[in-house]
């Protein structure tokens, strides 16, 4: 079983989108693109682990400029072929973790990246999140809520309280990846005075950086 989570995105690049396909998402999703669009308008924007541009594509349509990375080629070949009619986004490989001194943003967007970022480095993640934006900046976080009847069964549980699912892909193989599910007590006391929105299938937690 691999349990490479890089490699795991890659090989999942062609059907990653198929987890935006569930009808009963529509509402959440739609209400998403609506509240980034709103909150990034005319915003220079940074997206991190983009992905195959999903929100990408929402972001751009009201952005200033959107700047989406991802630490996988193979997802941003996927999102580099989509439609930005106003020419305002750009794209290349990153590393989430890299620091880089002197380059700010005036908004972050993280989306479905906050469950698969191990427990004892997600400080470390925030901090390179937040040093990414202006003081005053404001950084946007989205992922899955825990569903009992609906989200994969945690499969292992580590020593650090991480959870690891076991996925299998449609060429047939098995991977176990990381998928925490913070609460949105936990995820207000990482992101002080943030604004927790929960939604049926979702969350989206909204936060600005100290000035």
């Amino acid at each position: 079983m691999n349990t490479d989570m890089i490699r795991y995105y890659r090989e999942r690049a062609p059907e990653y989108e198929a987890v935006y396909a569930r009808p009963e998402d529509q509402p959440d999703l739609d209400r998403m693109a609506a509240i980034f669009q709103a909150i990034f308008l005319e915003k220079n924007v940074l997206e991190i682990a983009c992905g195959t541009g999903y929100w990408t594509e929402y972001v751009a349509q009201t952005a200033r400029t959107v700047c989406a990375t991802d630490i996988n080629q193979s997802v941003l070949d996927i999102a580099v072929a989509k439609s930005y009619p106003r020419g305002n986004v750009r794209f290349r490989v990153e590393d989430i973790f890299e620091r880089h001194p002197g380059e700010h943003f005036d908004a972050l967007l993280g989306g479905f990246i906050w469950s698969h970022i191990l427990l004892e480095r997600l400080d470390e993640f925030l901090d390179r999140a937040l040093d990414r934006v202006v003081p005053g900046g404001l950084v946007v976080f989205a992922d899955s809520q825990f569903l009992p009847n609906r989200s994969t069964p945690t499969s292992h549980t580590d020593t650090a309280g991480n959870n690891f699912q076991t996925r299998r892909l449609l060429d047939g193989s098995e991977h176990l990846v990381l998928k925490n599910f913070p609460s949105p007590e936990f995820l207000r006391e990482k992101l002080p005075r943030a604004k927790v929105l929960e939604l049926e299938h979702f969350w989206v937690a909204l936060a600005v950086r100290p000035a």
